[in-house]
């Protein structure tokens, strides 16, 4: 690997790709979006439509510009979908979106430098710990963006790495209704990875649509604050 990527980040790439693998095989489209650097966007999004080796698959990706950004990935993005950010980690709009992304069911993807987002703000994380503000303009962020692309056309040639284990237990904590992410669409009806549901709201009071909820049997249990 380039001498840019280092083990830390060679292994998160690693991971990255056979998530990224995974989603496109059971039929996700990638959504990808740069708020202050767009053709970084625009960039990712050929890069998997476009294949530039013979014999790699087109993938459906695309970019999502605009002023109001989580609207756009709010009406854009289904269950099972893949998000890619590139952007630092301040960056209110990407913030939002990440933070929204369990509750519309997508796999979400970080790529960017400086100070690193707060762990656990996006699914997967592909980060240069470099403060310099120029590095976007570097070729850095194309590199890493490459390397993904390439890794997830490594990992469709071991097609027995595509489909994840189903759980078998009878009670699973990952798979139960714990406290699921929901994001408020309306009067007693919520958005989560499983679609939009009736719940009820009367534990936590007033709710406006956008707001972000925990979700128990039907119940919404708490709020979600930024």
């Amino acid at each position: 690997m380039d001498d840019a990527v280092d083990d830390s980040l060679a292994a998160d790439l690693a991971s990255t790709a056979l998530a990224t693998a995974r989603r496109f095989h059971a039929g996700a489209t990638m959504w990808c979006v740069a708020p202050r650097w767009e053709p970084h966007a625009q960039h990712v999004a050929v890069e998997f439509v476009h294949p530039v080796i013979v014999g790699k698959r087109a993938l459906p990706a695309v970019a999502l510009t605009g002023p109001d950004l989580v609207a756009t990935a709010r009406i854009s993005i289904r269950p099972g979908d893949l998000v890619v950010a590139v952007a630092a980690a301040a960056d209110p709009d990407v913030r939002s979106i990440m933070r929204r992304a369990p509750a519309w069911g997508a796999t979400t993807i970080w790529i960017g430098s400086g100070p690193r987002p707060d762990a656990g703000a996006a699914d997967h994380v592909l980060w240069l710990d470099d403060p310099d503000p120029l590095v976007p303009a570097t070729g850095r962020f194309v590199l890493l963006y490459h390397l993904l692309w390439e890794l997830t056309h490594v990992c469709f040639e071991h097609p027995g790495l595509l489909t994840e284990a189903e759980c078998t237990d009878e009670v699973c904590i990952t798979c139960s209704d714990e406290g699921r992410l929901g994001e408020v669409v309306g009067p007693g009806r919520v958005r989560t990875a499983s679609g939009v549901e009736d719940v009820e709201t009367l534990l936590i009071g007033q709710v406006q649509p956008g707001d972000l909820l925990l979700v128990h049997a039907g119940t919404a249990i708490g709020r979600v604050e930024p």
